[in-house]
């Protein structure tokens, strides 16, 4: 698992931690019971606090990303990638359908909005 903390990202810690663990998971980088690092071993590695490392786990635990099995370790929980896959289109295209209205309300061209949504990619 590879995992890359950037301190002048505007993201906290953790958040940093649950996206690209989720991340992982959804490109199958992560498979189905792949074993976690343990909370002191990862917080170790990142060289940040344990508390900061179990809140990130705990979130994903909340969020059906992984289980943790007492005394055994955290692990990725069997997750239906399709299903989210799905639902993170869903919520991509609320936003995108923000942004258009947005765009149309100050007169934006689409091929401005465009070469917006390519540079914010490409970064």
């Amino acid at each position: 698992m590879n995992i890359i903390i950037s301190n002048s990202s505007d993201s906290p810690i953790y958040l940093q931690i649950i996206n690209q663990i989720k991340a992982q998971i959804l490109s199958g980088a992560l498979k189905e019971m792949d074993p976690l690092p343990s909370i002191r071993i990862l917080s170790k590695e990142l060289e940040i606090s344990v508390i900061t490392t179990k809140r990130a786990y705990d979130e994903l635990e909340k969020d059906d990303f992984i289980i943790t099995v007492a005394g055994k370790g955290s692990y990725v929980a069997p997750i239906n990638t399709e299903i989210l896959r799905e639902n993170k289109i869903r919520l991509i295209e609320g936003k995108l359908n923000e942004a258009i209205s947005e765009a149309k309300l100050i007169g934006m061209p689409l091929e401005e909005l465009n070469e917006i949504m390519k540079l914010l990619y490409e970064e």
